[in-house]
């Protein structure tokens, strides 16, 4: 999903293809609502751009896109030059089908555009999931020490988002070099931002997931998880708030979504809502 005004809802003659089973985009102006989940969406613009002598950049249109593979980074590109149209869009958030609100639109309007800094995380892990991804062909550009790994669930402003698709220098590489067990999804953003940005990014992702239970998923909570306690645990009303650095303050309020629930959740979430997130 992402906002954008009322009045821009058809200036760019949007072309929507349902390819992406991840992620929708969440671009921060706290006007219409439009979902583009499961979707991967692009416009004529987007479209004519690609076919300009002058645009160099490679967008890649690779089918349905699979855990895993290079084209759910695909899709997260396009999604992003597709909201880069439309001025008003500030801030972008990635977030997927399974991610819920934590807090209010206005809440979270205010605590994105109001922060110095892009949400993004990304961490030096010296195991064979970290370092031992790195690919040799990614040099000179990124070096081992260089590396860095993160969850794929961005935030963003403007100016890192313009630069992501715009990227002509790393992408190509780490779209040719970073096969599995090498995922580009974990990998490149935190990298190549570390690198070029490391000022700009608070280094911490907005979007809570639980780890707890092992394997190589976070947990889905399903209806039976959803509960006064535990949804009140989630954004700090039960037990011992997480704290964090927002602006170079610590704070209380570090996530602003959750995942992964289950649709069964739904009914229970929908019922709780009002009463533990306030919307």
């Amino acid at each position: 999903m992402f906002f954008r005004p009322p009045s821009d809802q058809d200036r760019t003659g949007r072309i929507t293809r349902c390819a992406c089973d991840v992620a929708s985009l969440v671009s921060t102006t706290p006007r219409q609502m439009t979902s583009a989940a499961e979707c991967d969406t692009i416009t004529r613009g987007e479209r004519d751009a690609e076919s300009d002598d002058h645009h160099a950049t490679a967008w890649h249109h690779g089918g349905p896109t699979r855990w895993g593979n290079v084209n759910v980074v695909d899709a997260e590109r396009r999604l992003l030059a597709n909201a880069l149209l439309d001025f008003n869009n500030e801030r972008f958030v990635l977030v997927s089908e399974s991610c819920i609100p934590l807090y209010p639109l206005p809440v979270v309007h205010a605590y994105l555009t109001s922060s110095r800094h892009s949400f993004v995380g990304a961490f030096d892990d010296p195991s064979p999931h970290g370092r031992g991804r790195y690919r040799a062909g990614l040099a000179p550009d990124v070096t081992l020490s260089q590396w860095r790994k993160g969850a794929q669930w961005f935030e963003m402003d403007r100016r890192l988002a313009v630069f992501v698709i715009a990227d002509e220098r790393y992408y190509p590489r780490f779209r040719t070099e970073c096969r599995a067990p090498c995922y580009v999804d974990e990998h490149y953003l935190p990298t190549v931002l570390s690198i070029e940005a490391p000022e700009r990014i608070a280094n911490r992702s907005i979007t809570l997931v639980d780890w707890s239970r092992g394997g190589a998923h976070p947990a889905t909570f399903g209806a039976a998880d959803v509960t006064e306690d535990f949804l009140g645990m989630l954004v700090g009303k039960k037990g011992n708030a997480e704290r964090c650095m927002y602006n170079g303050q610590p704070v209380e309020v570090c996530f602003l979504f959750a995942r992964k629930f289950a649709p069964a959740a739904l009914p229970q979430l929908l019922s709780l809502s009002s009463k533990i997130f306030g919307y």
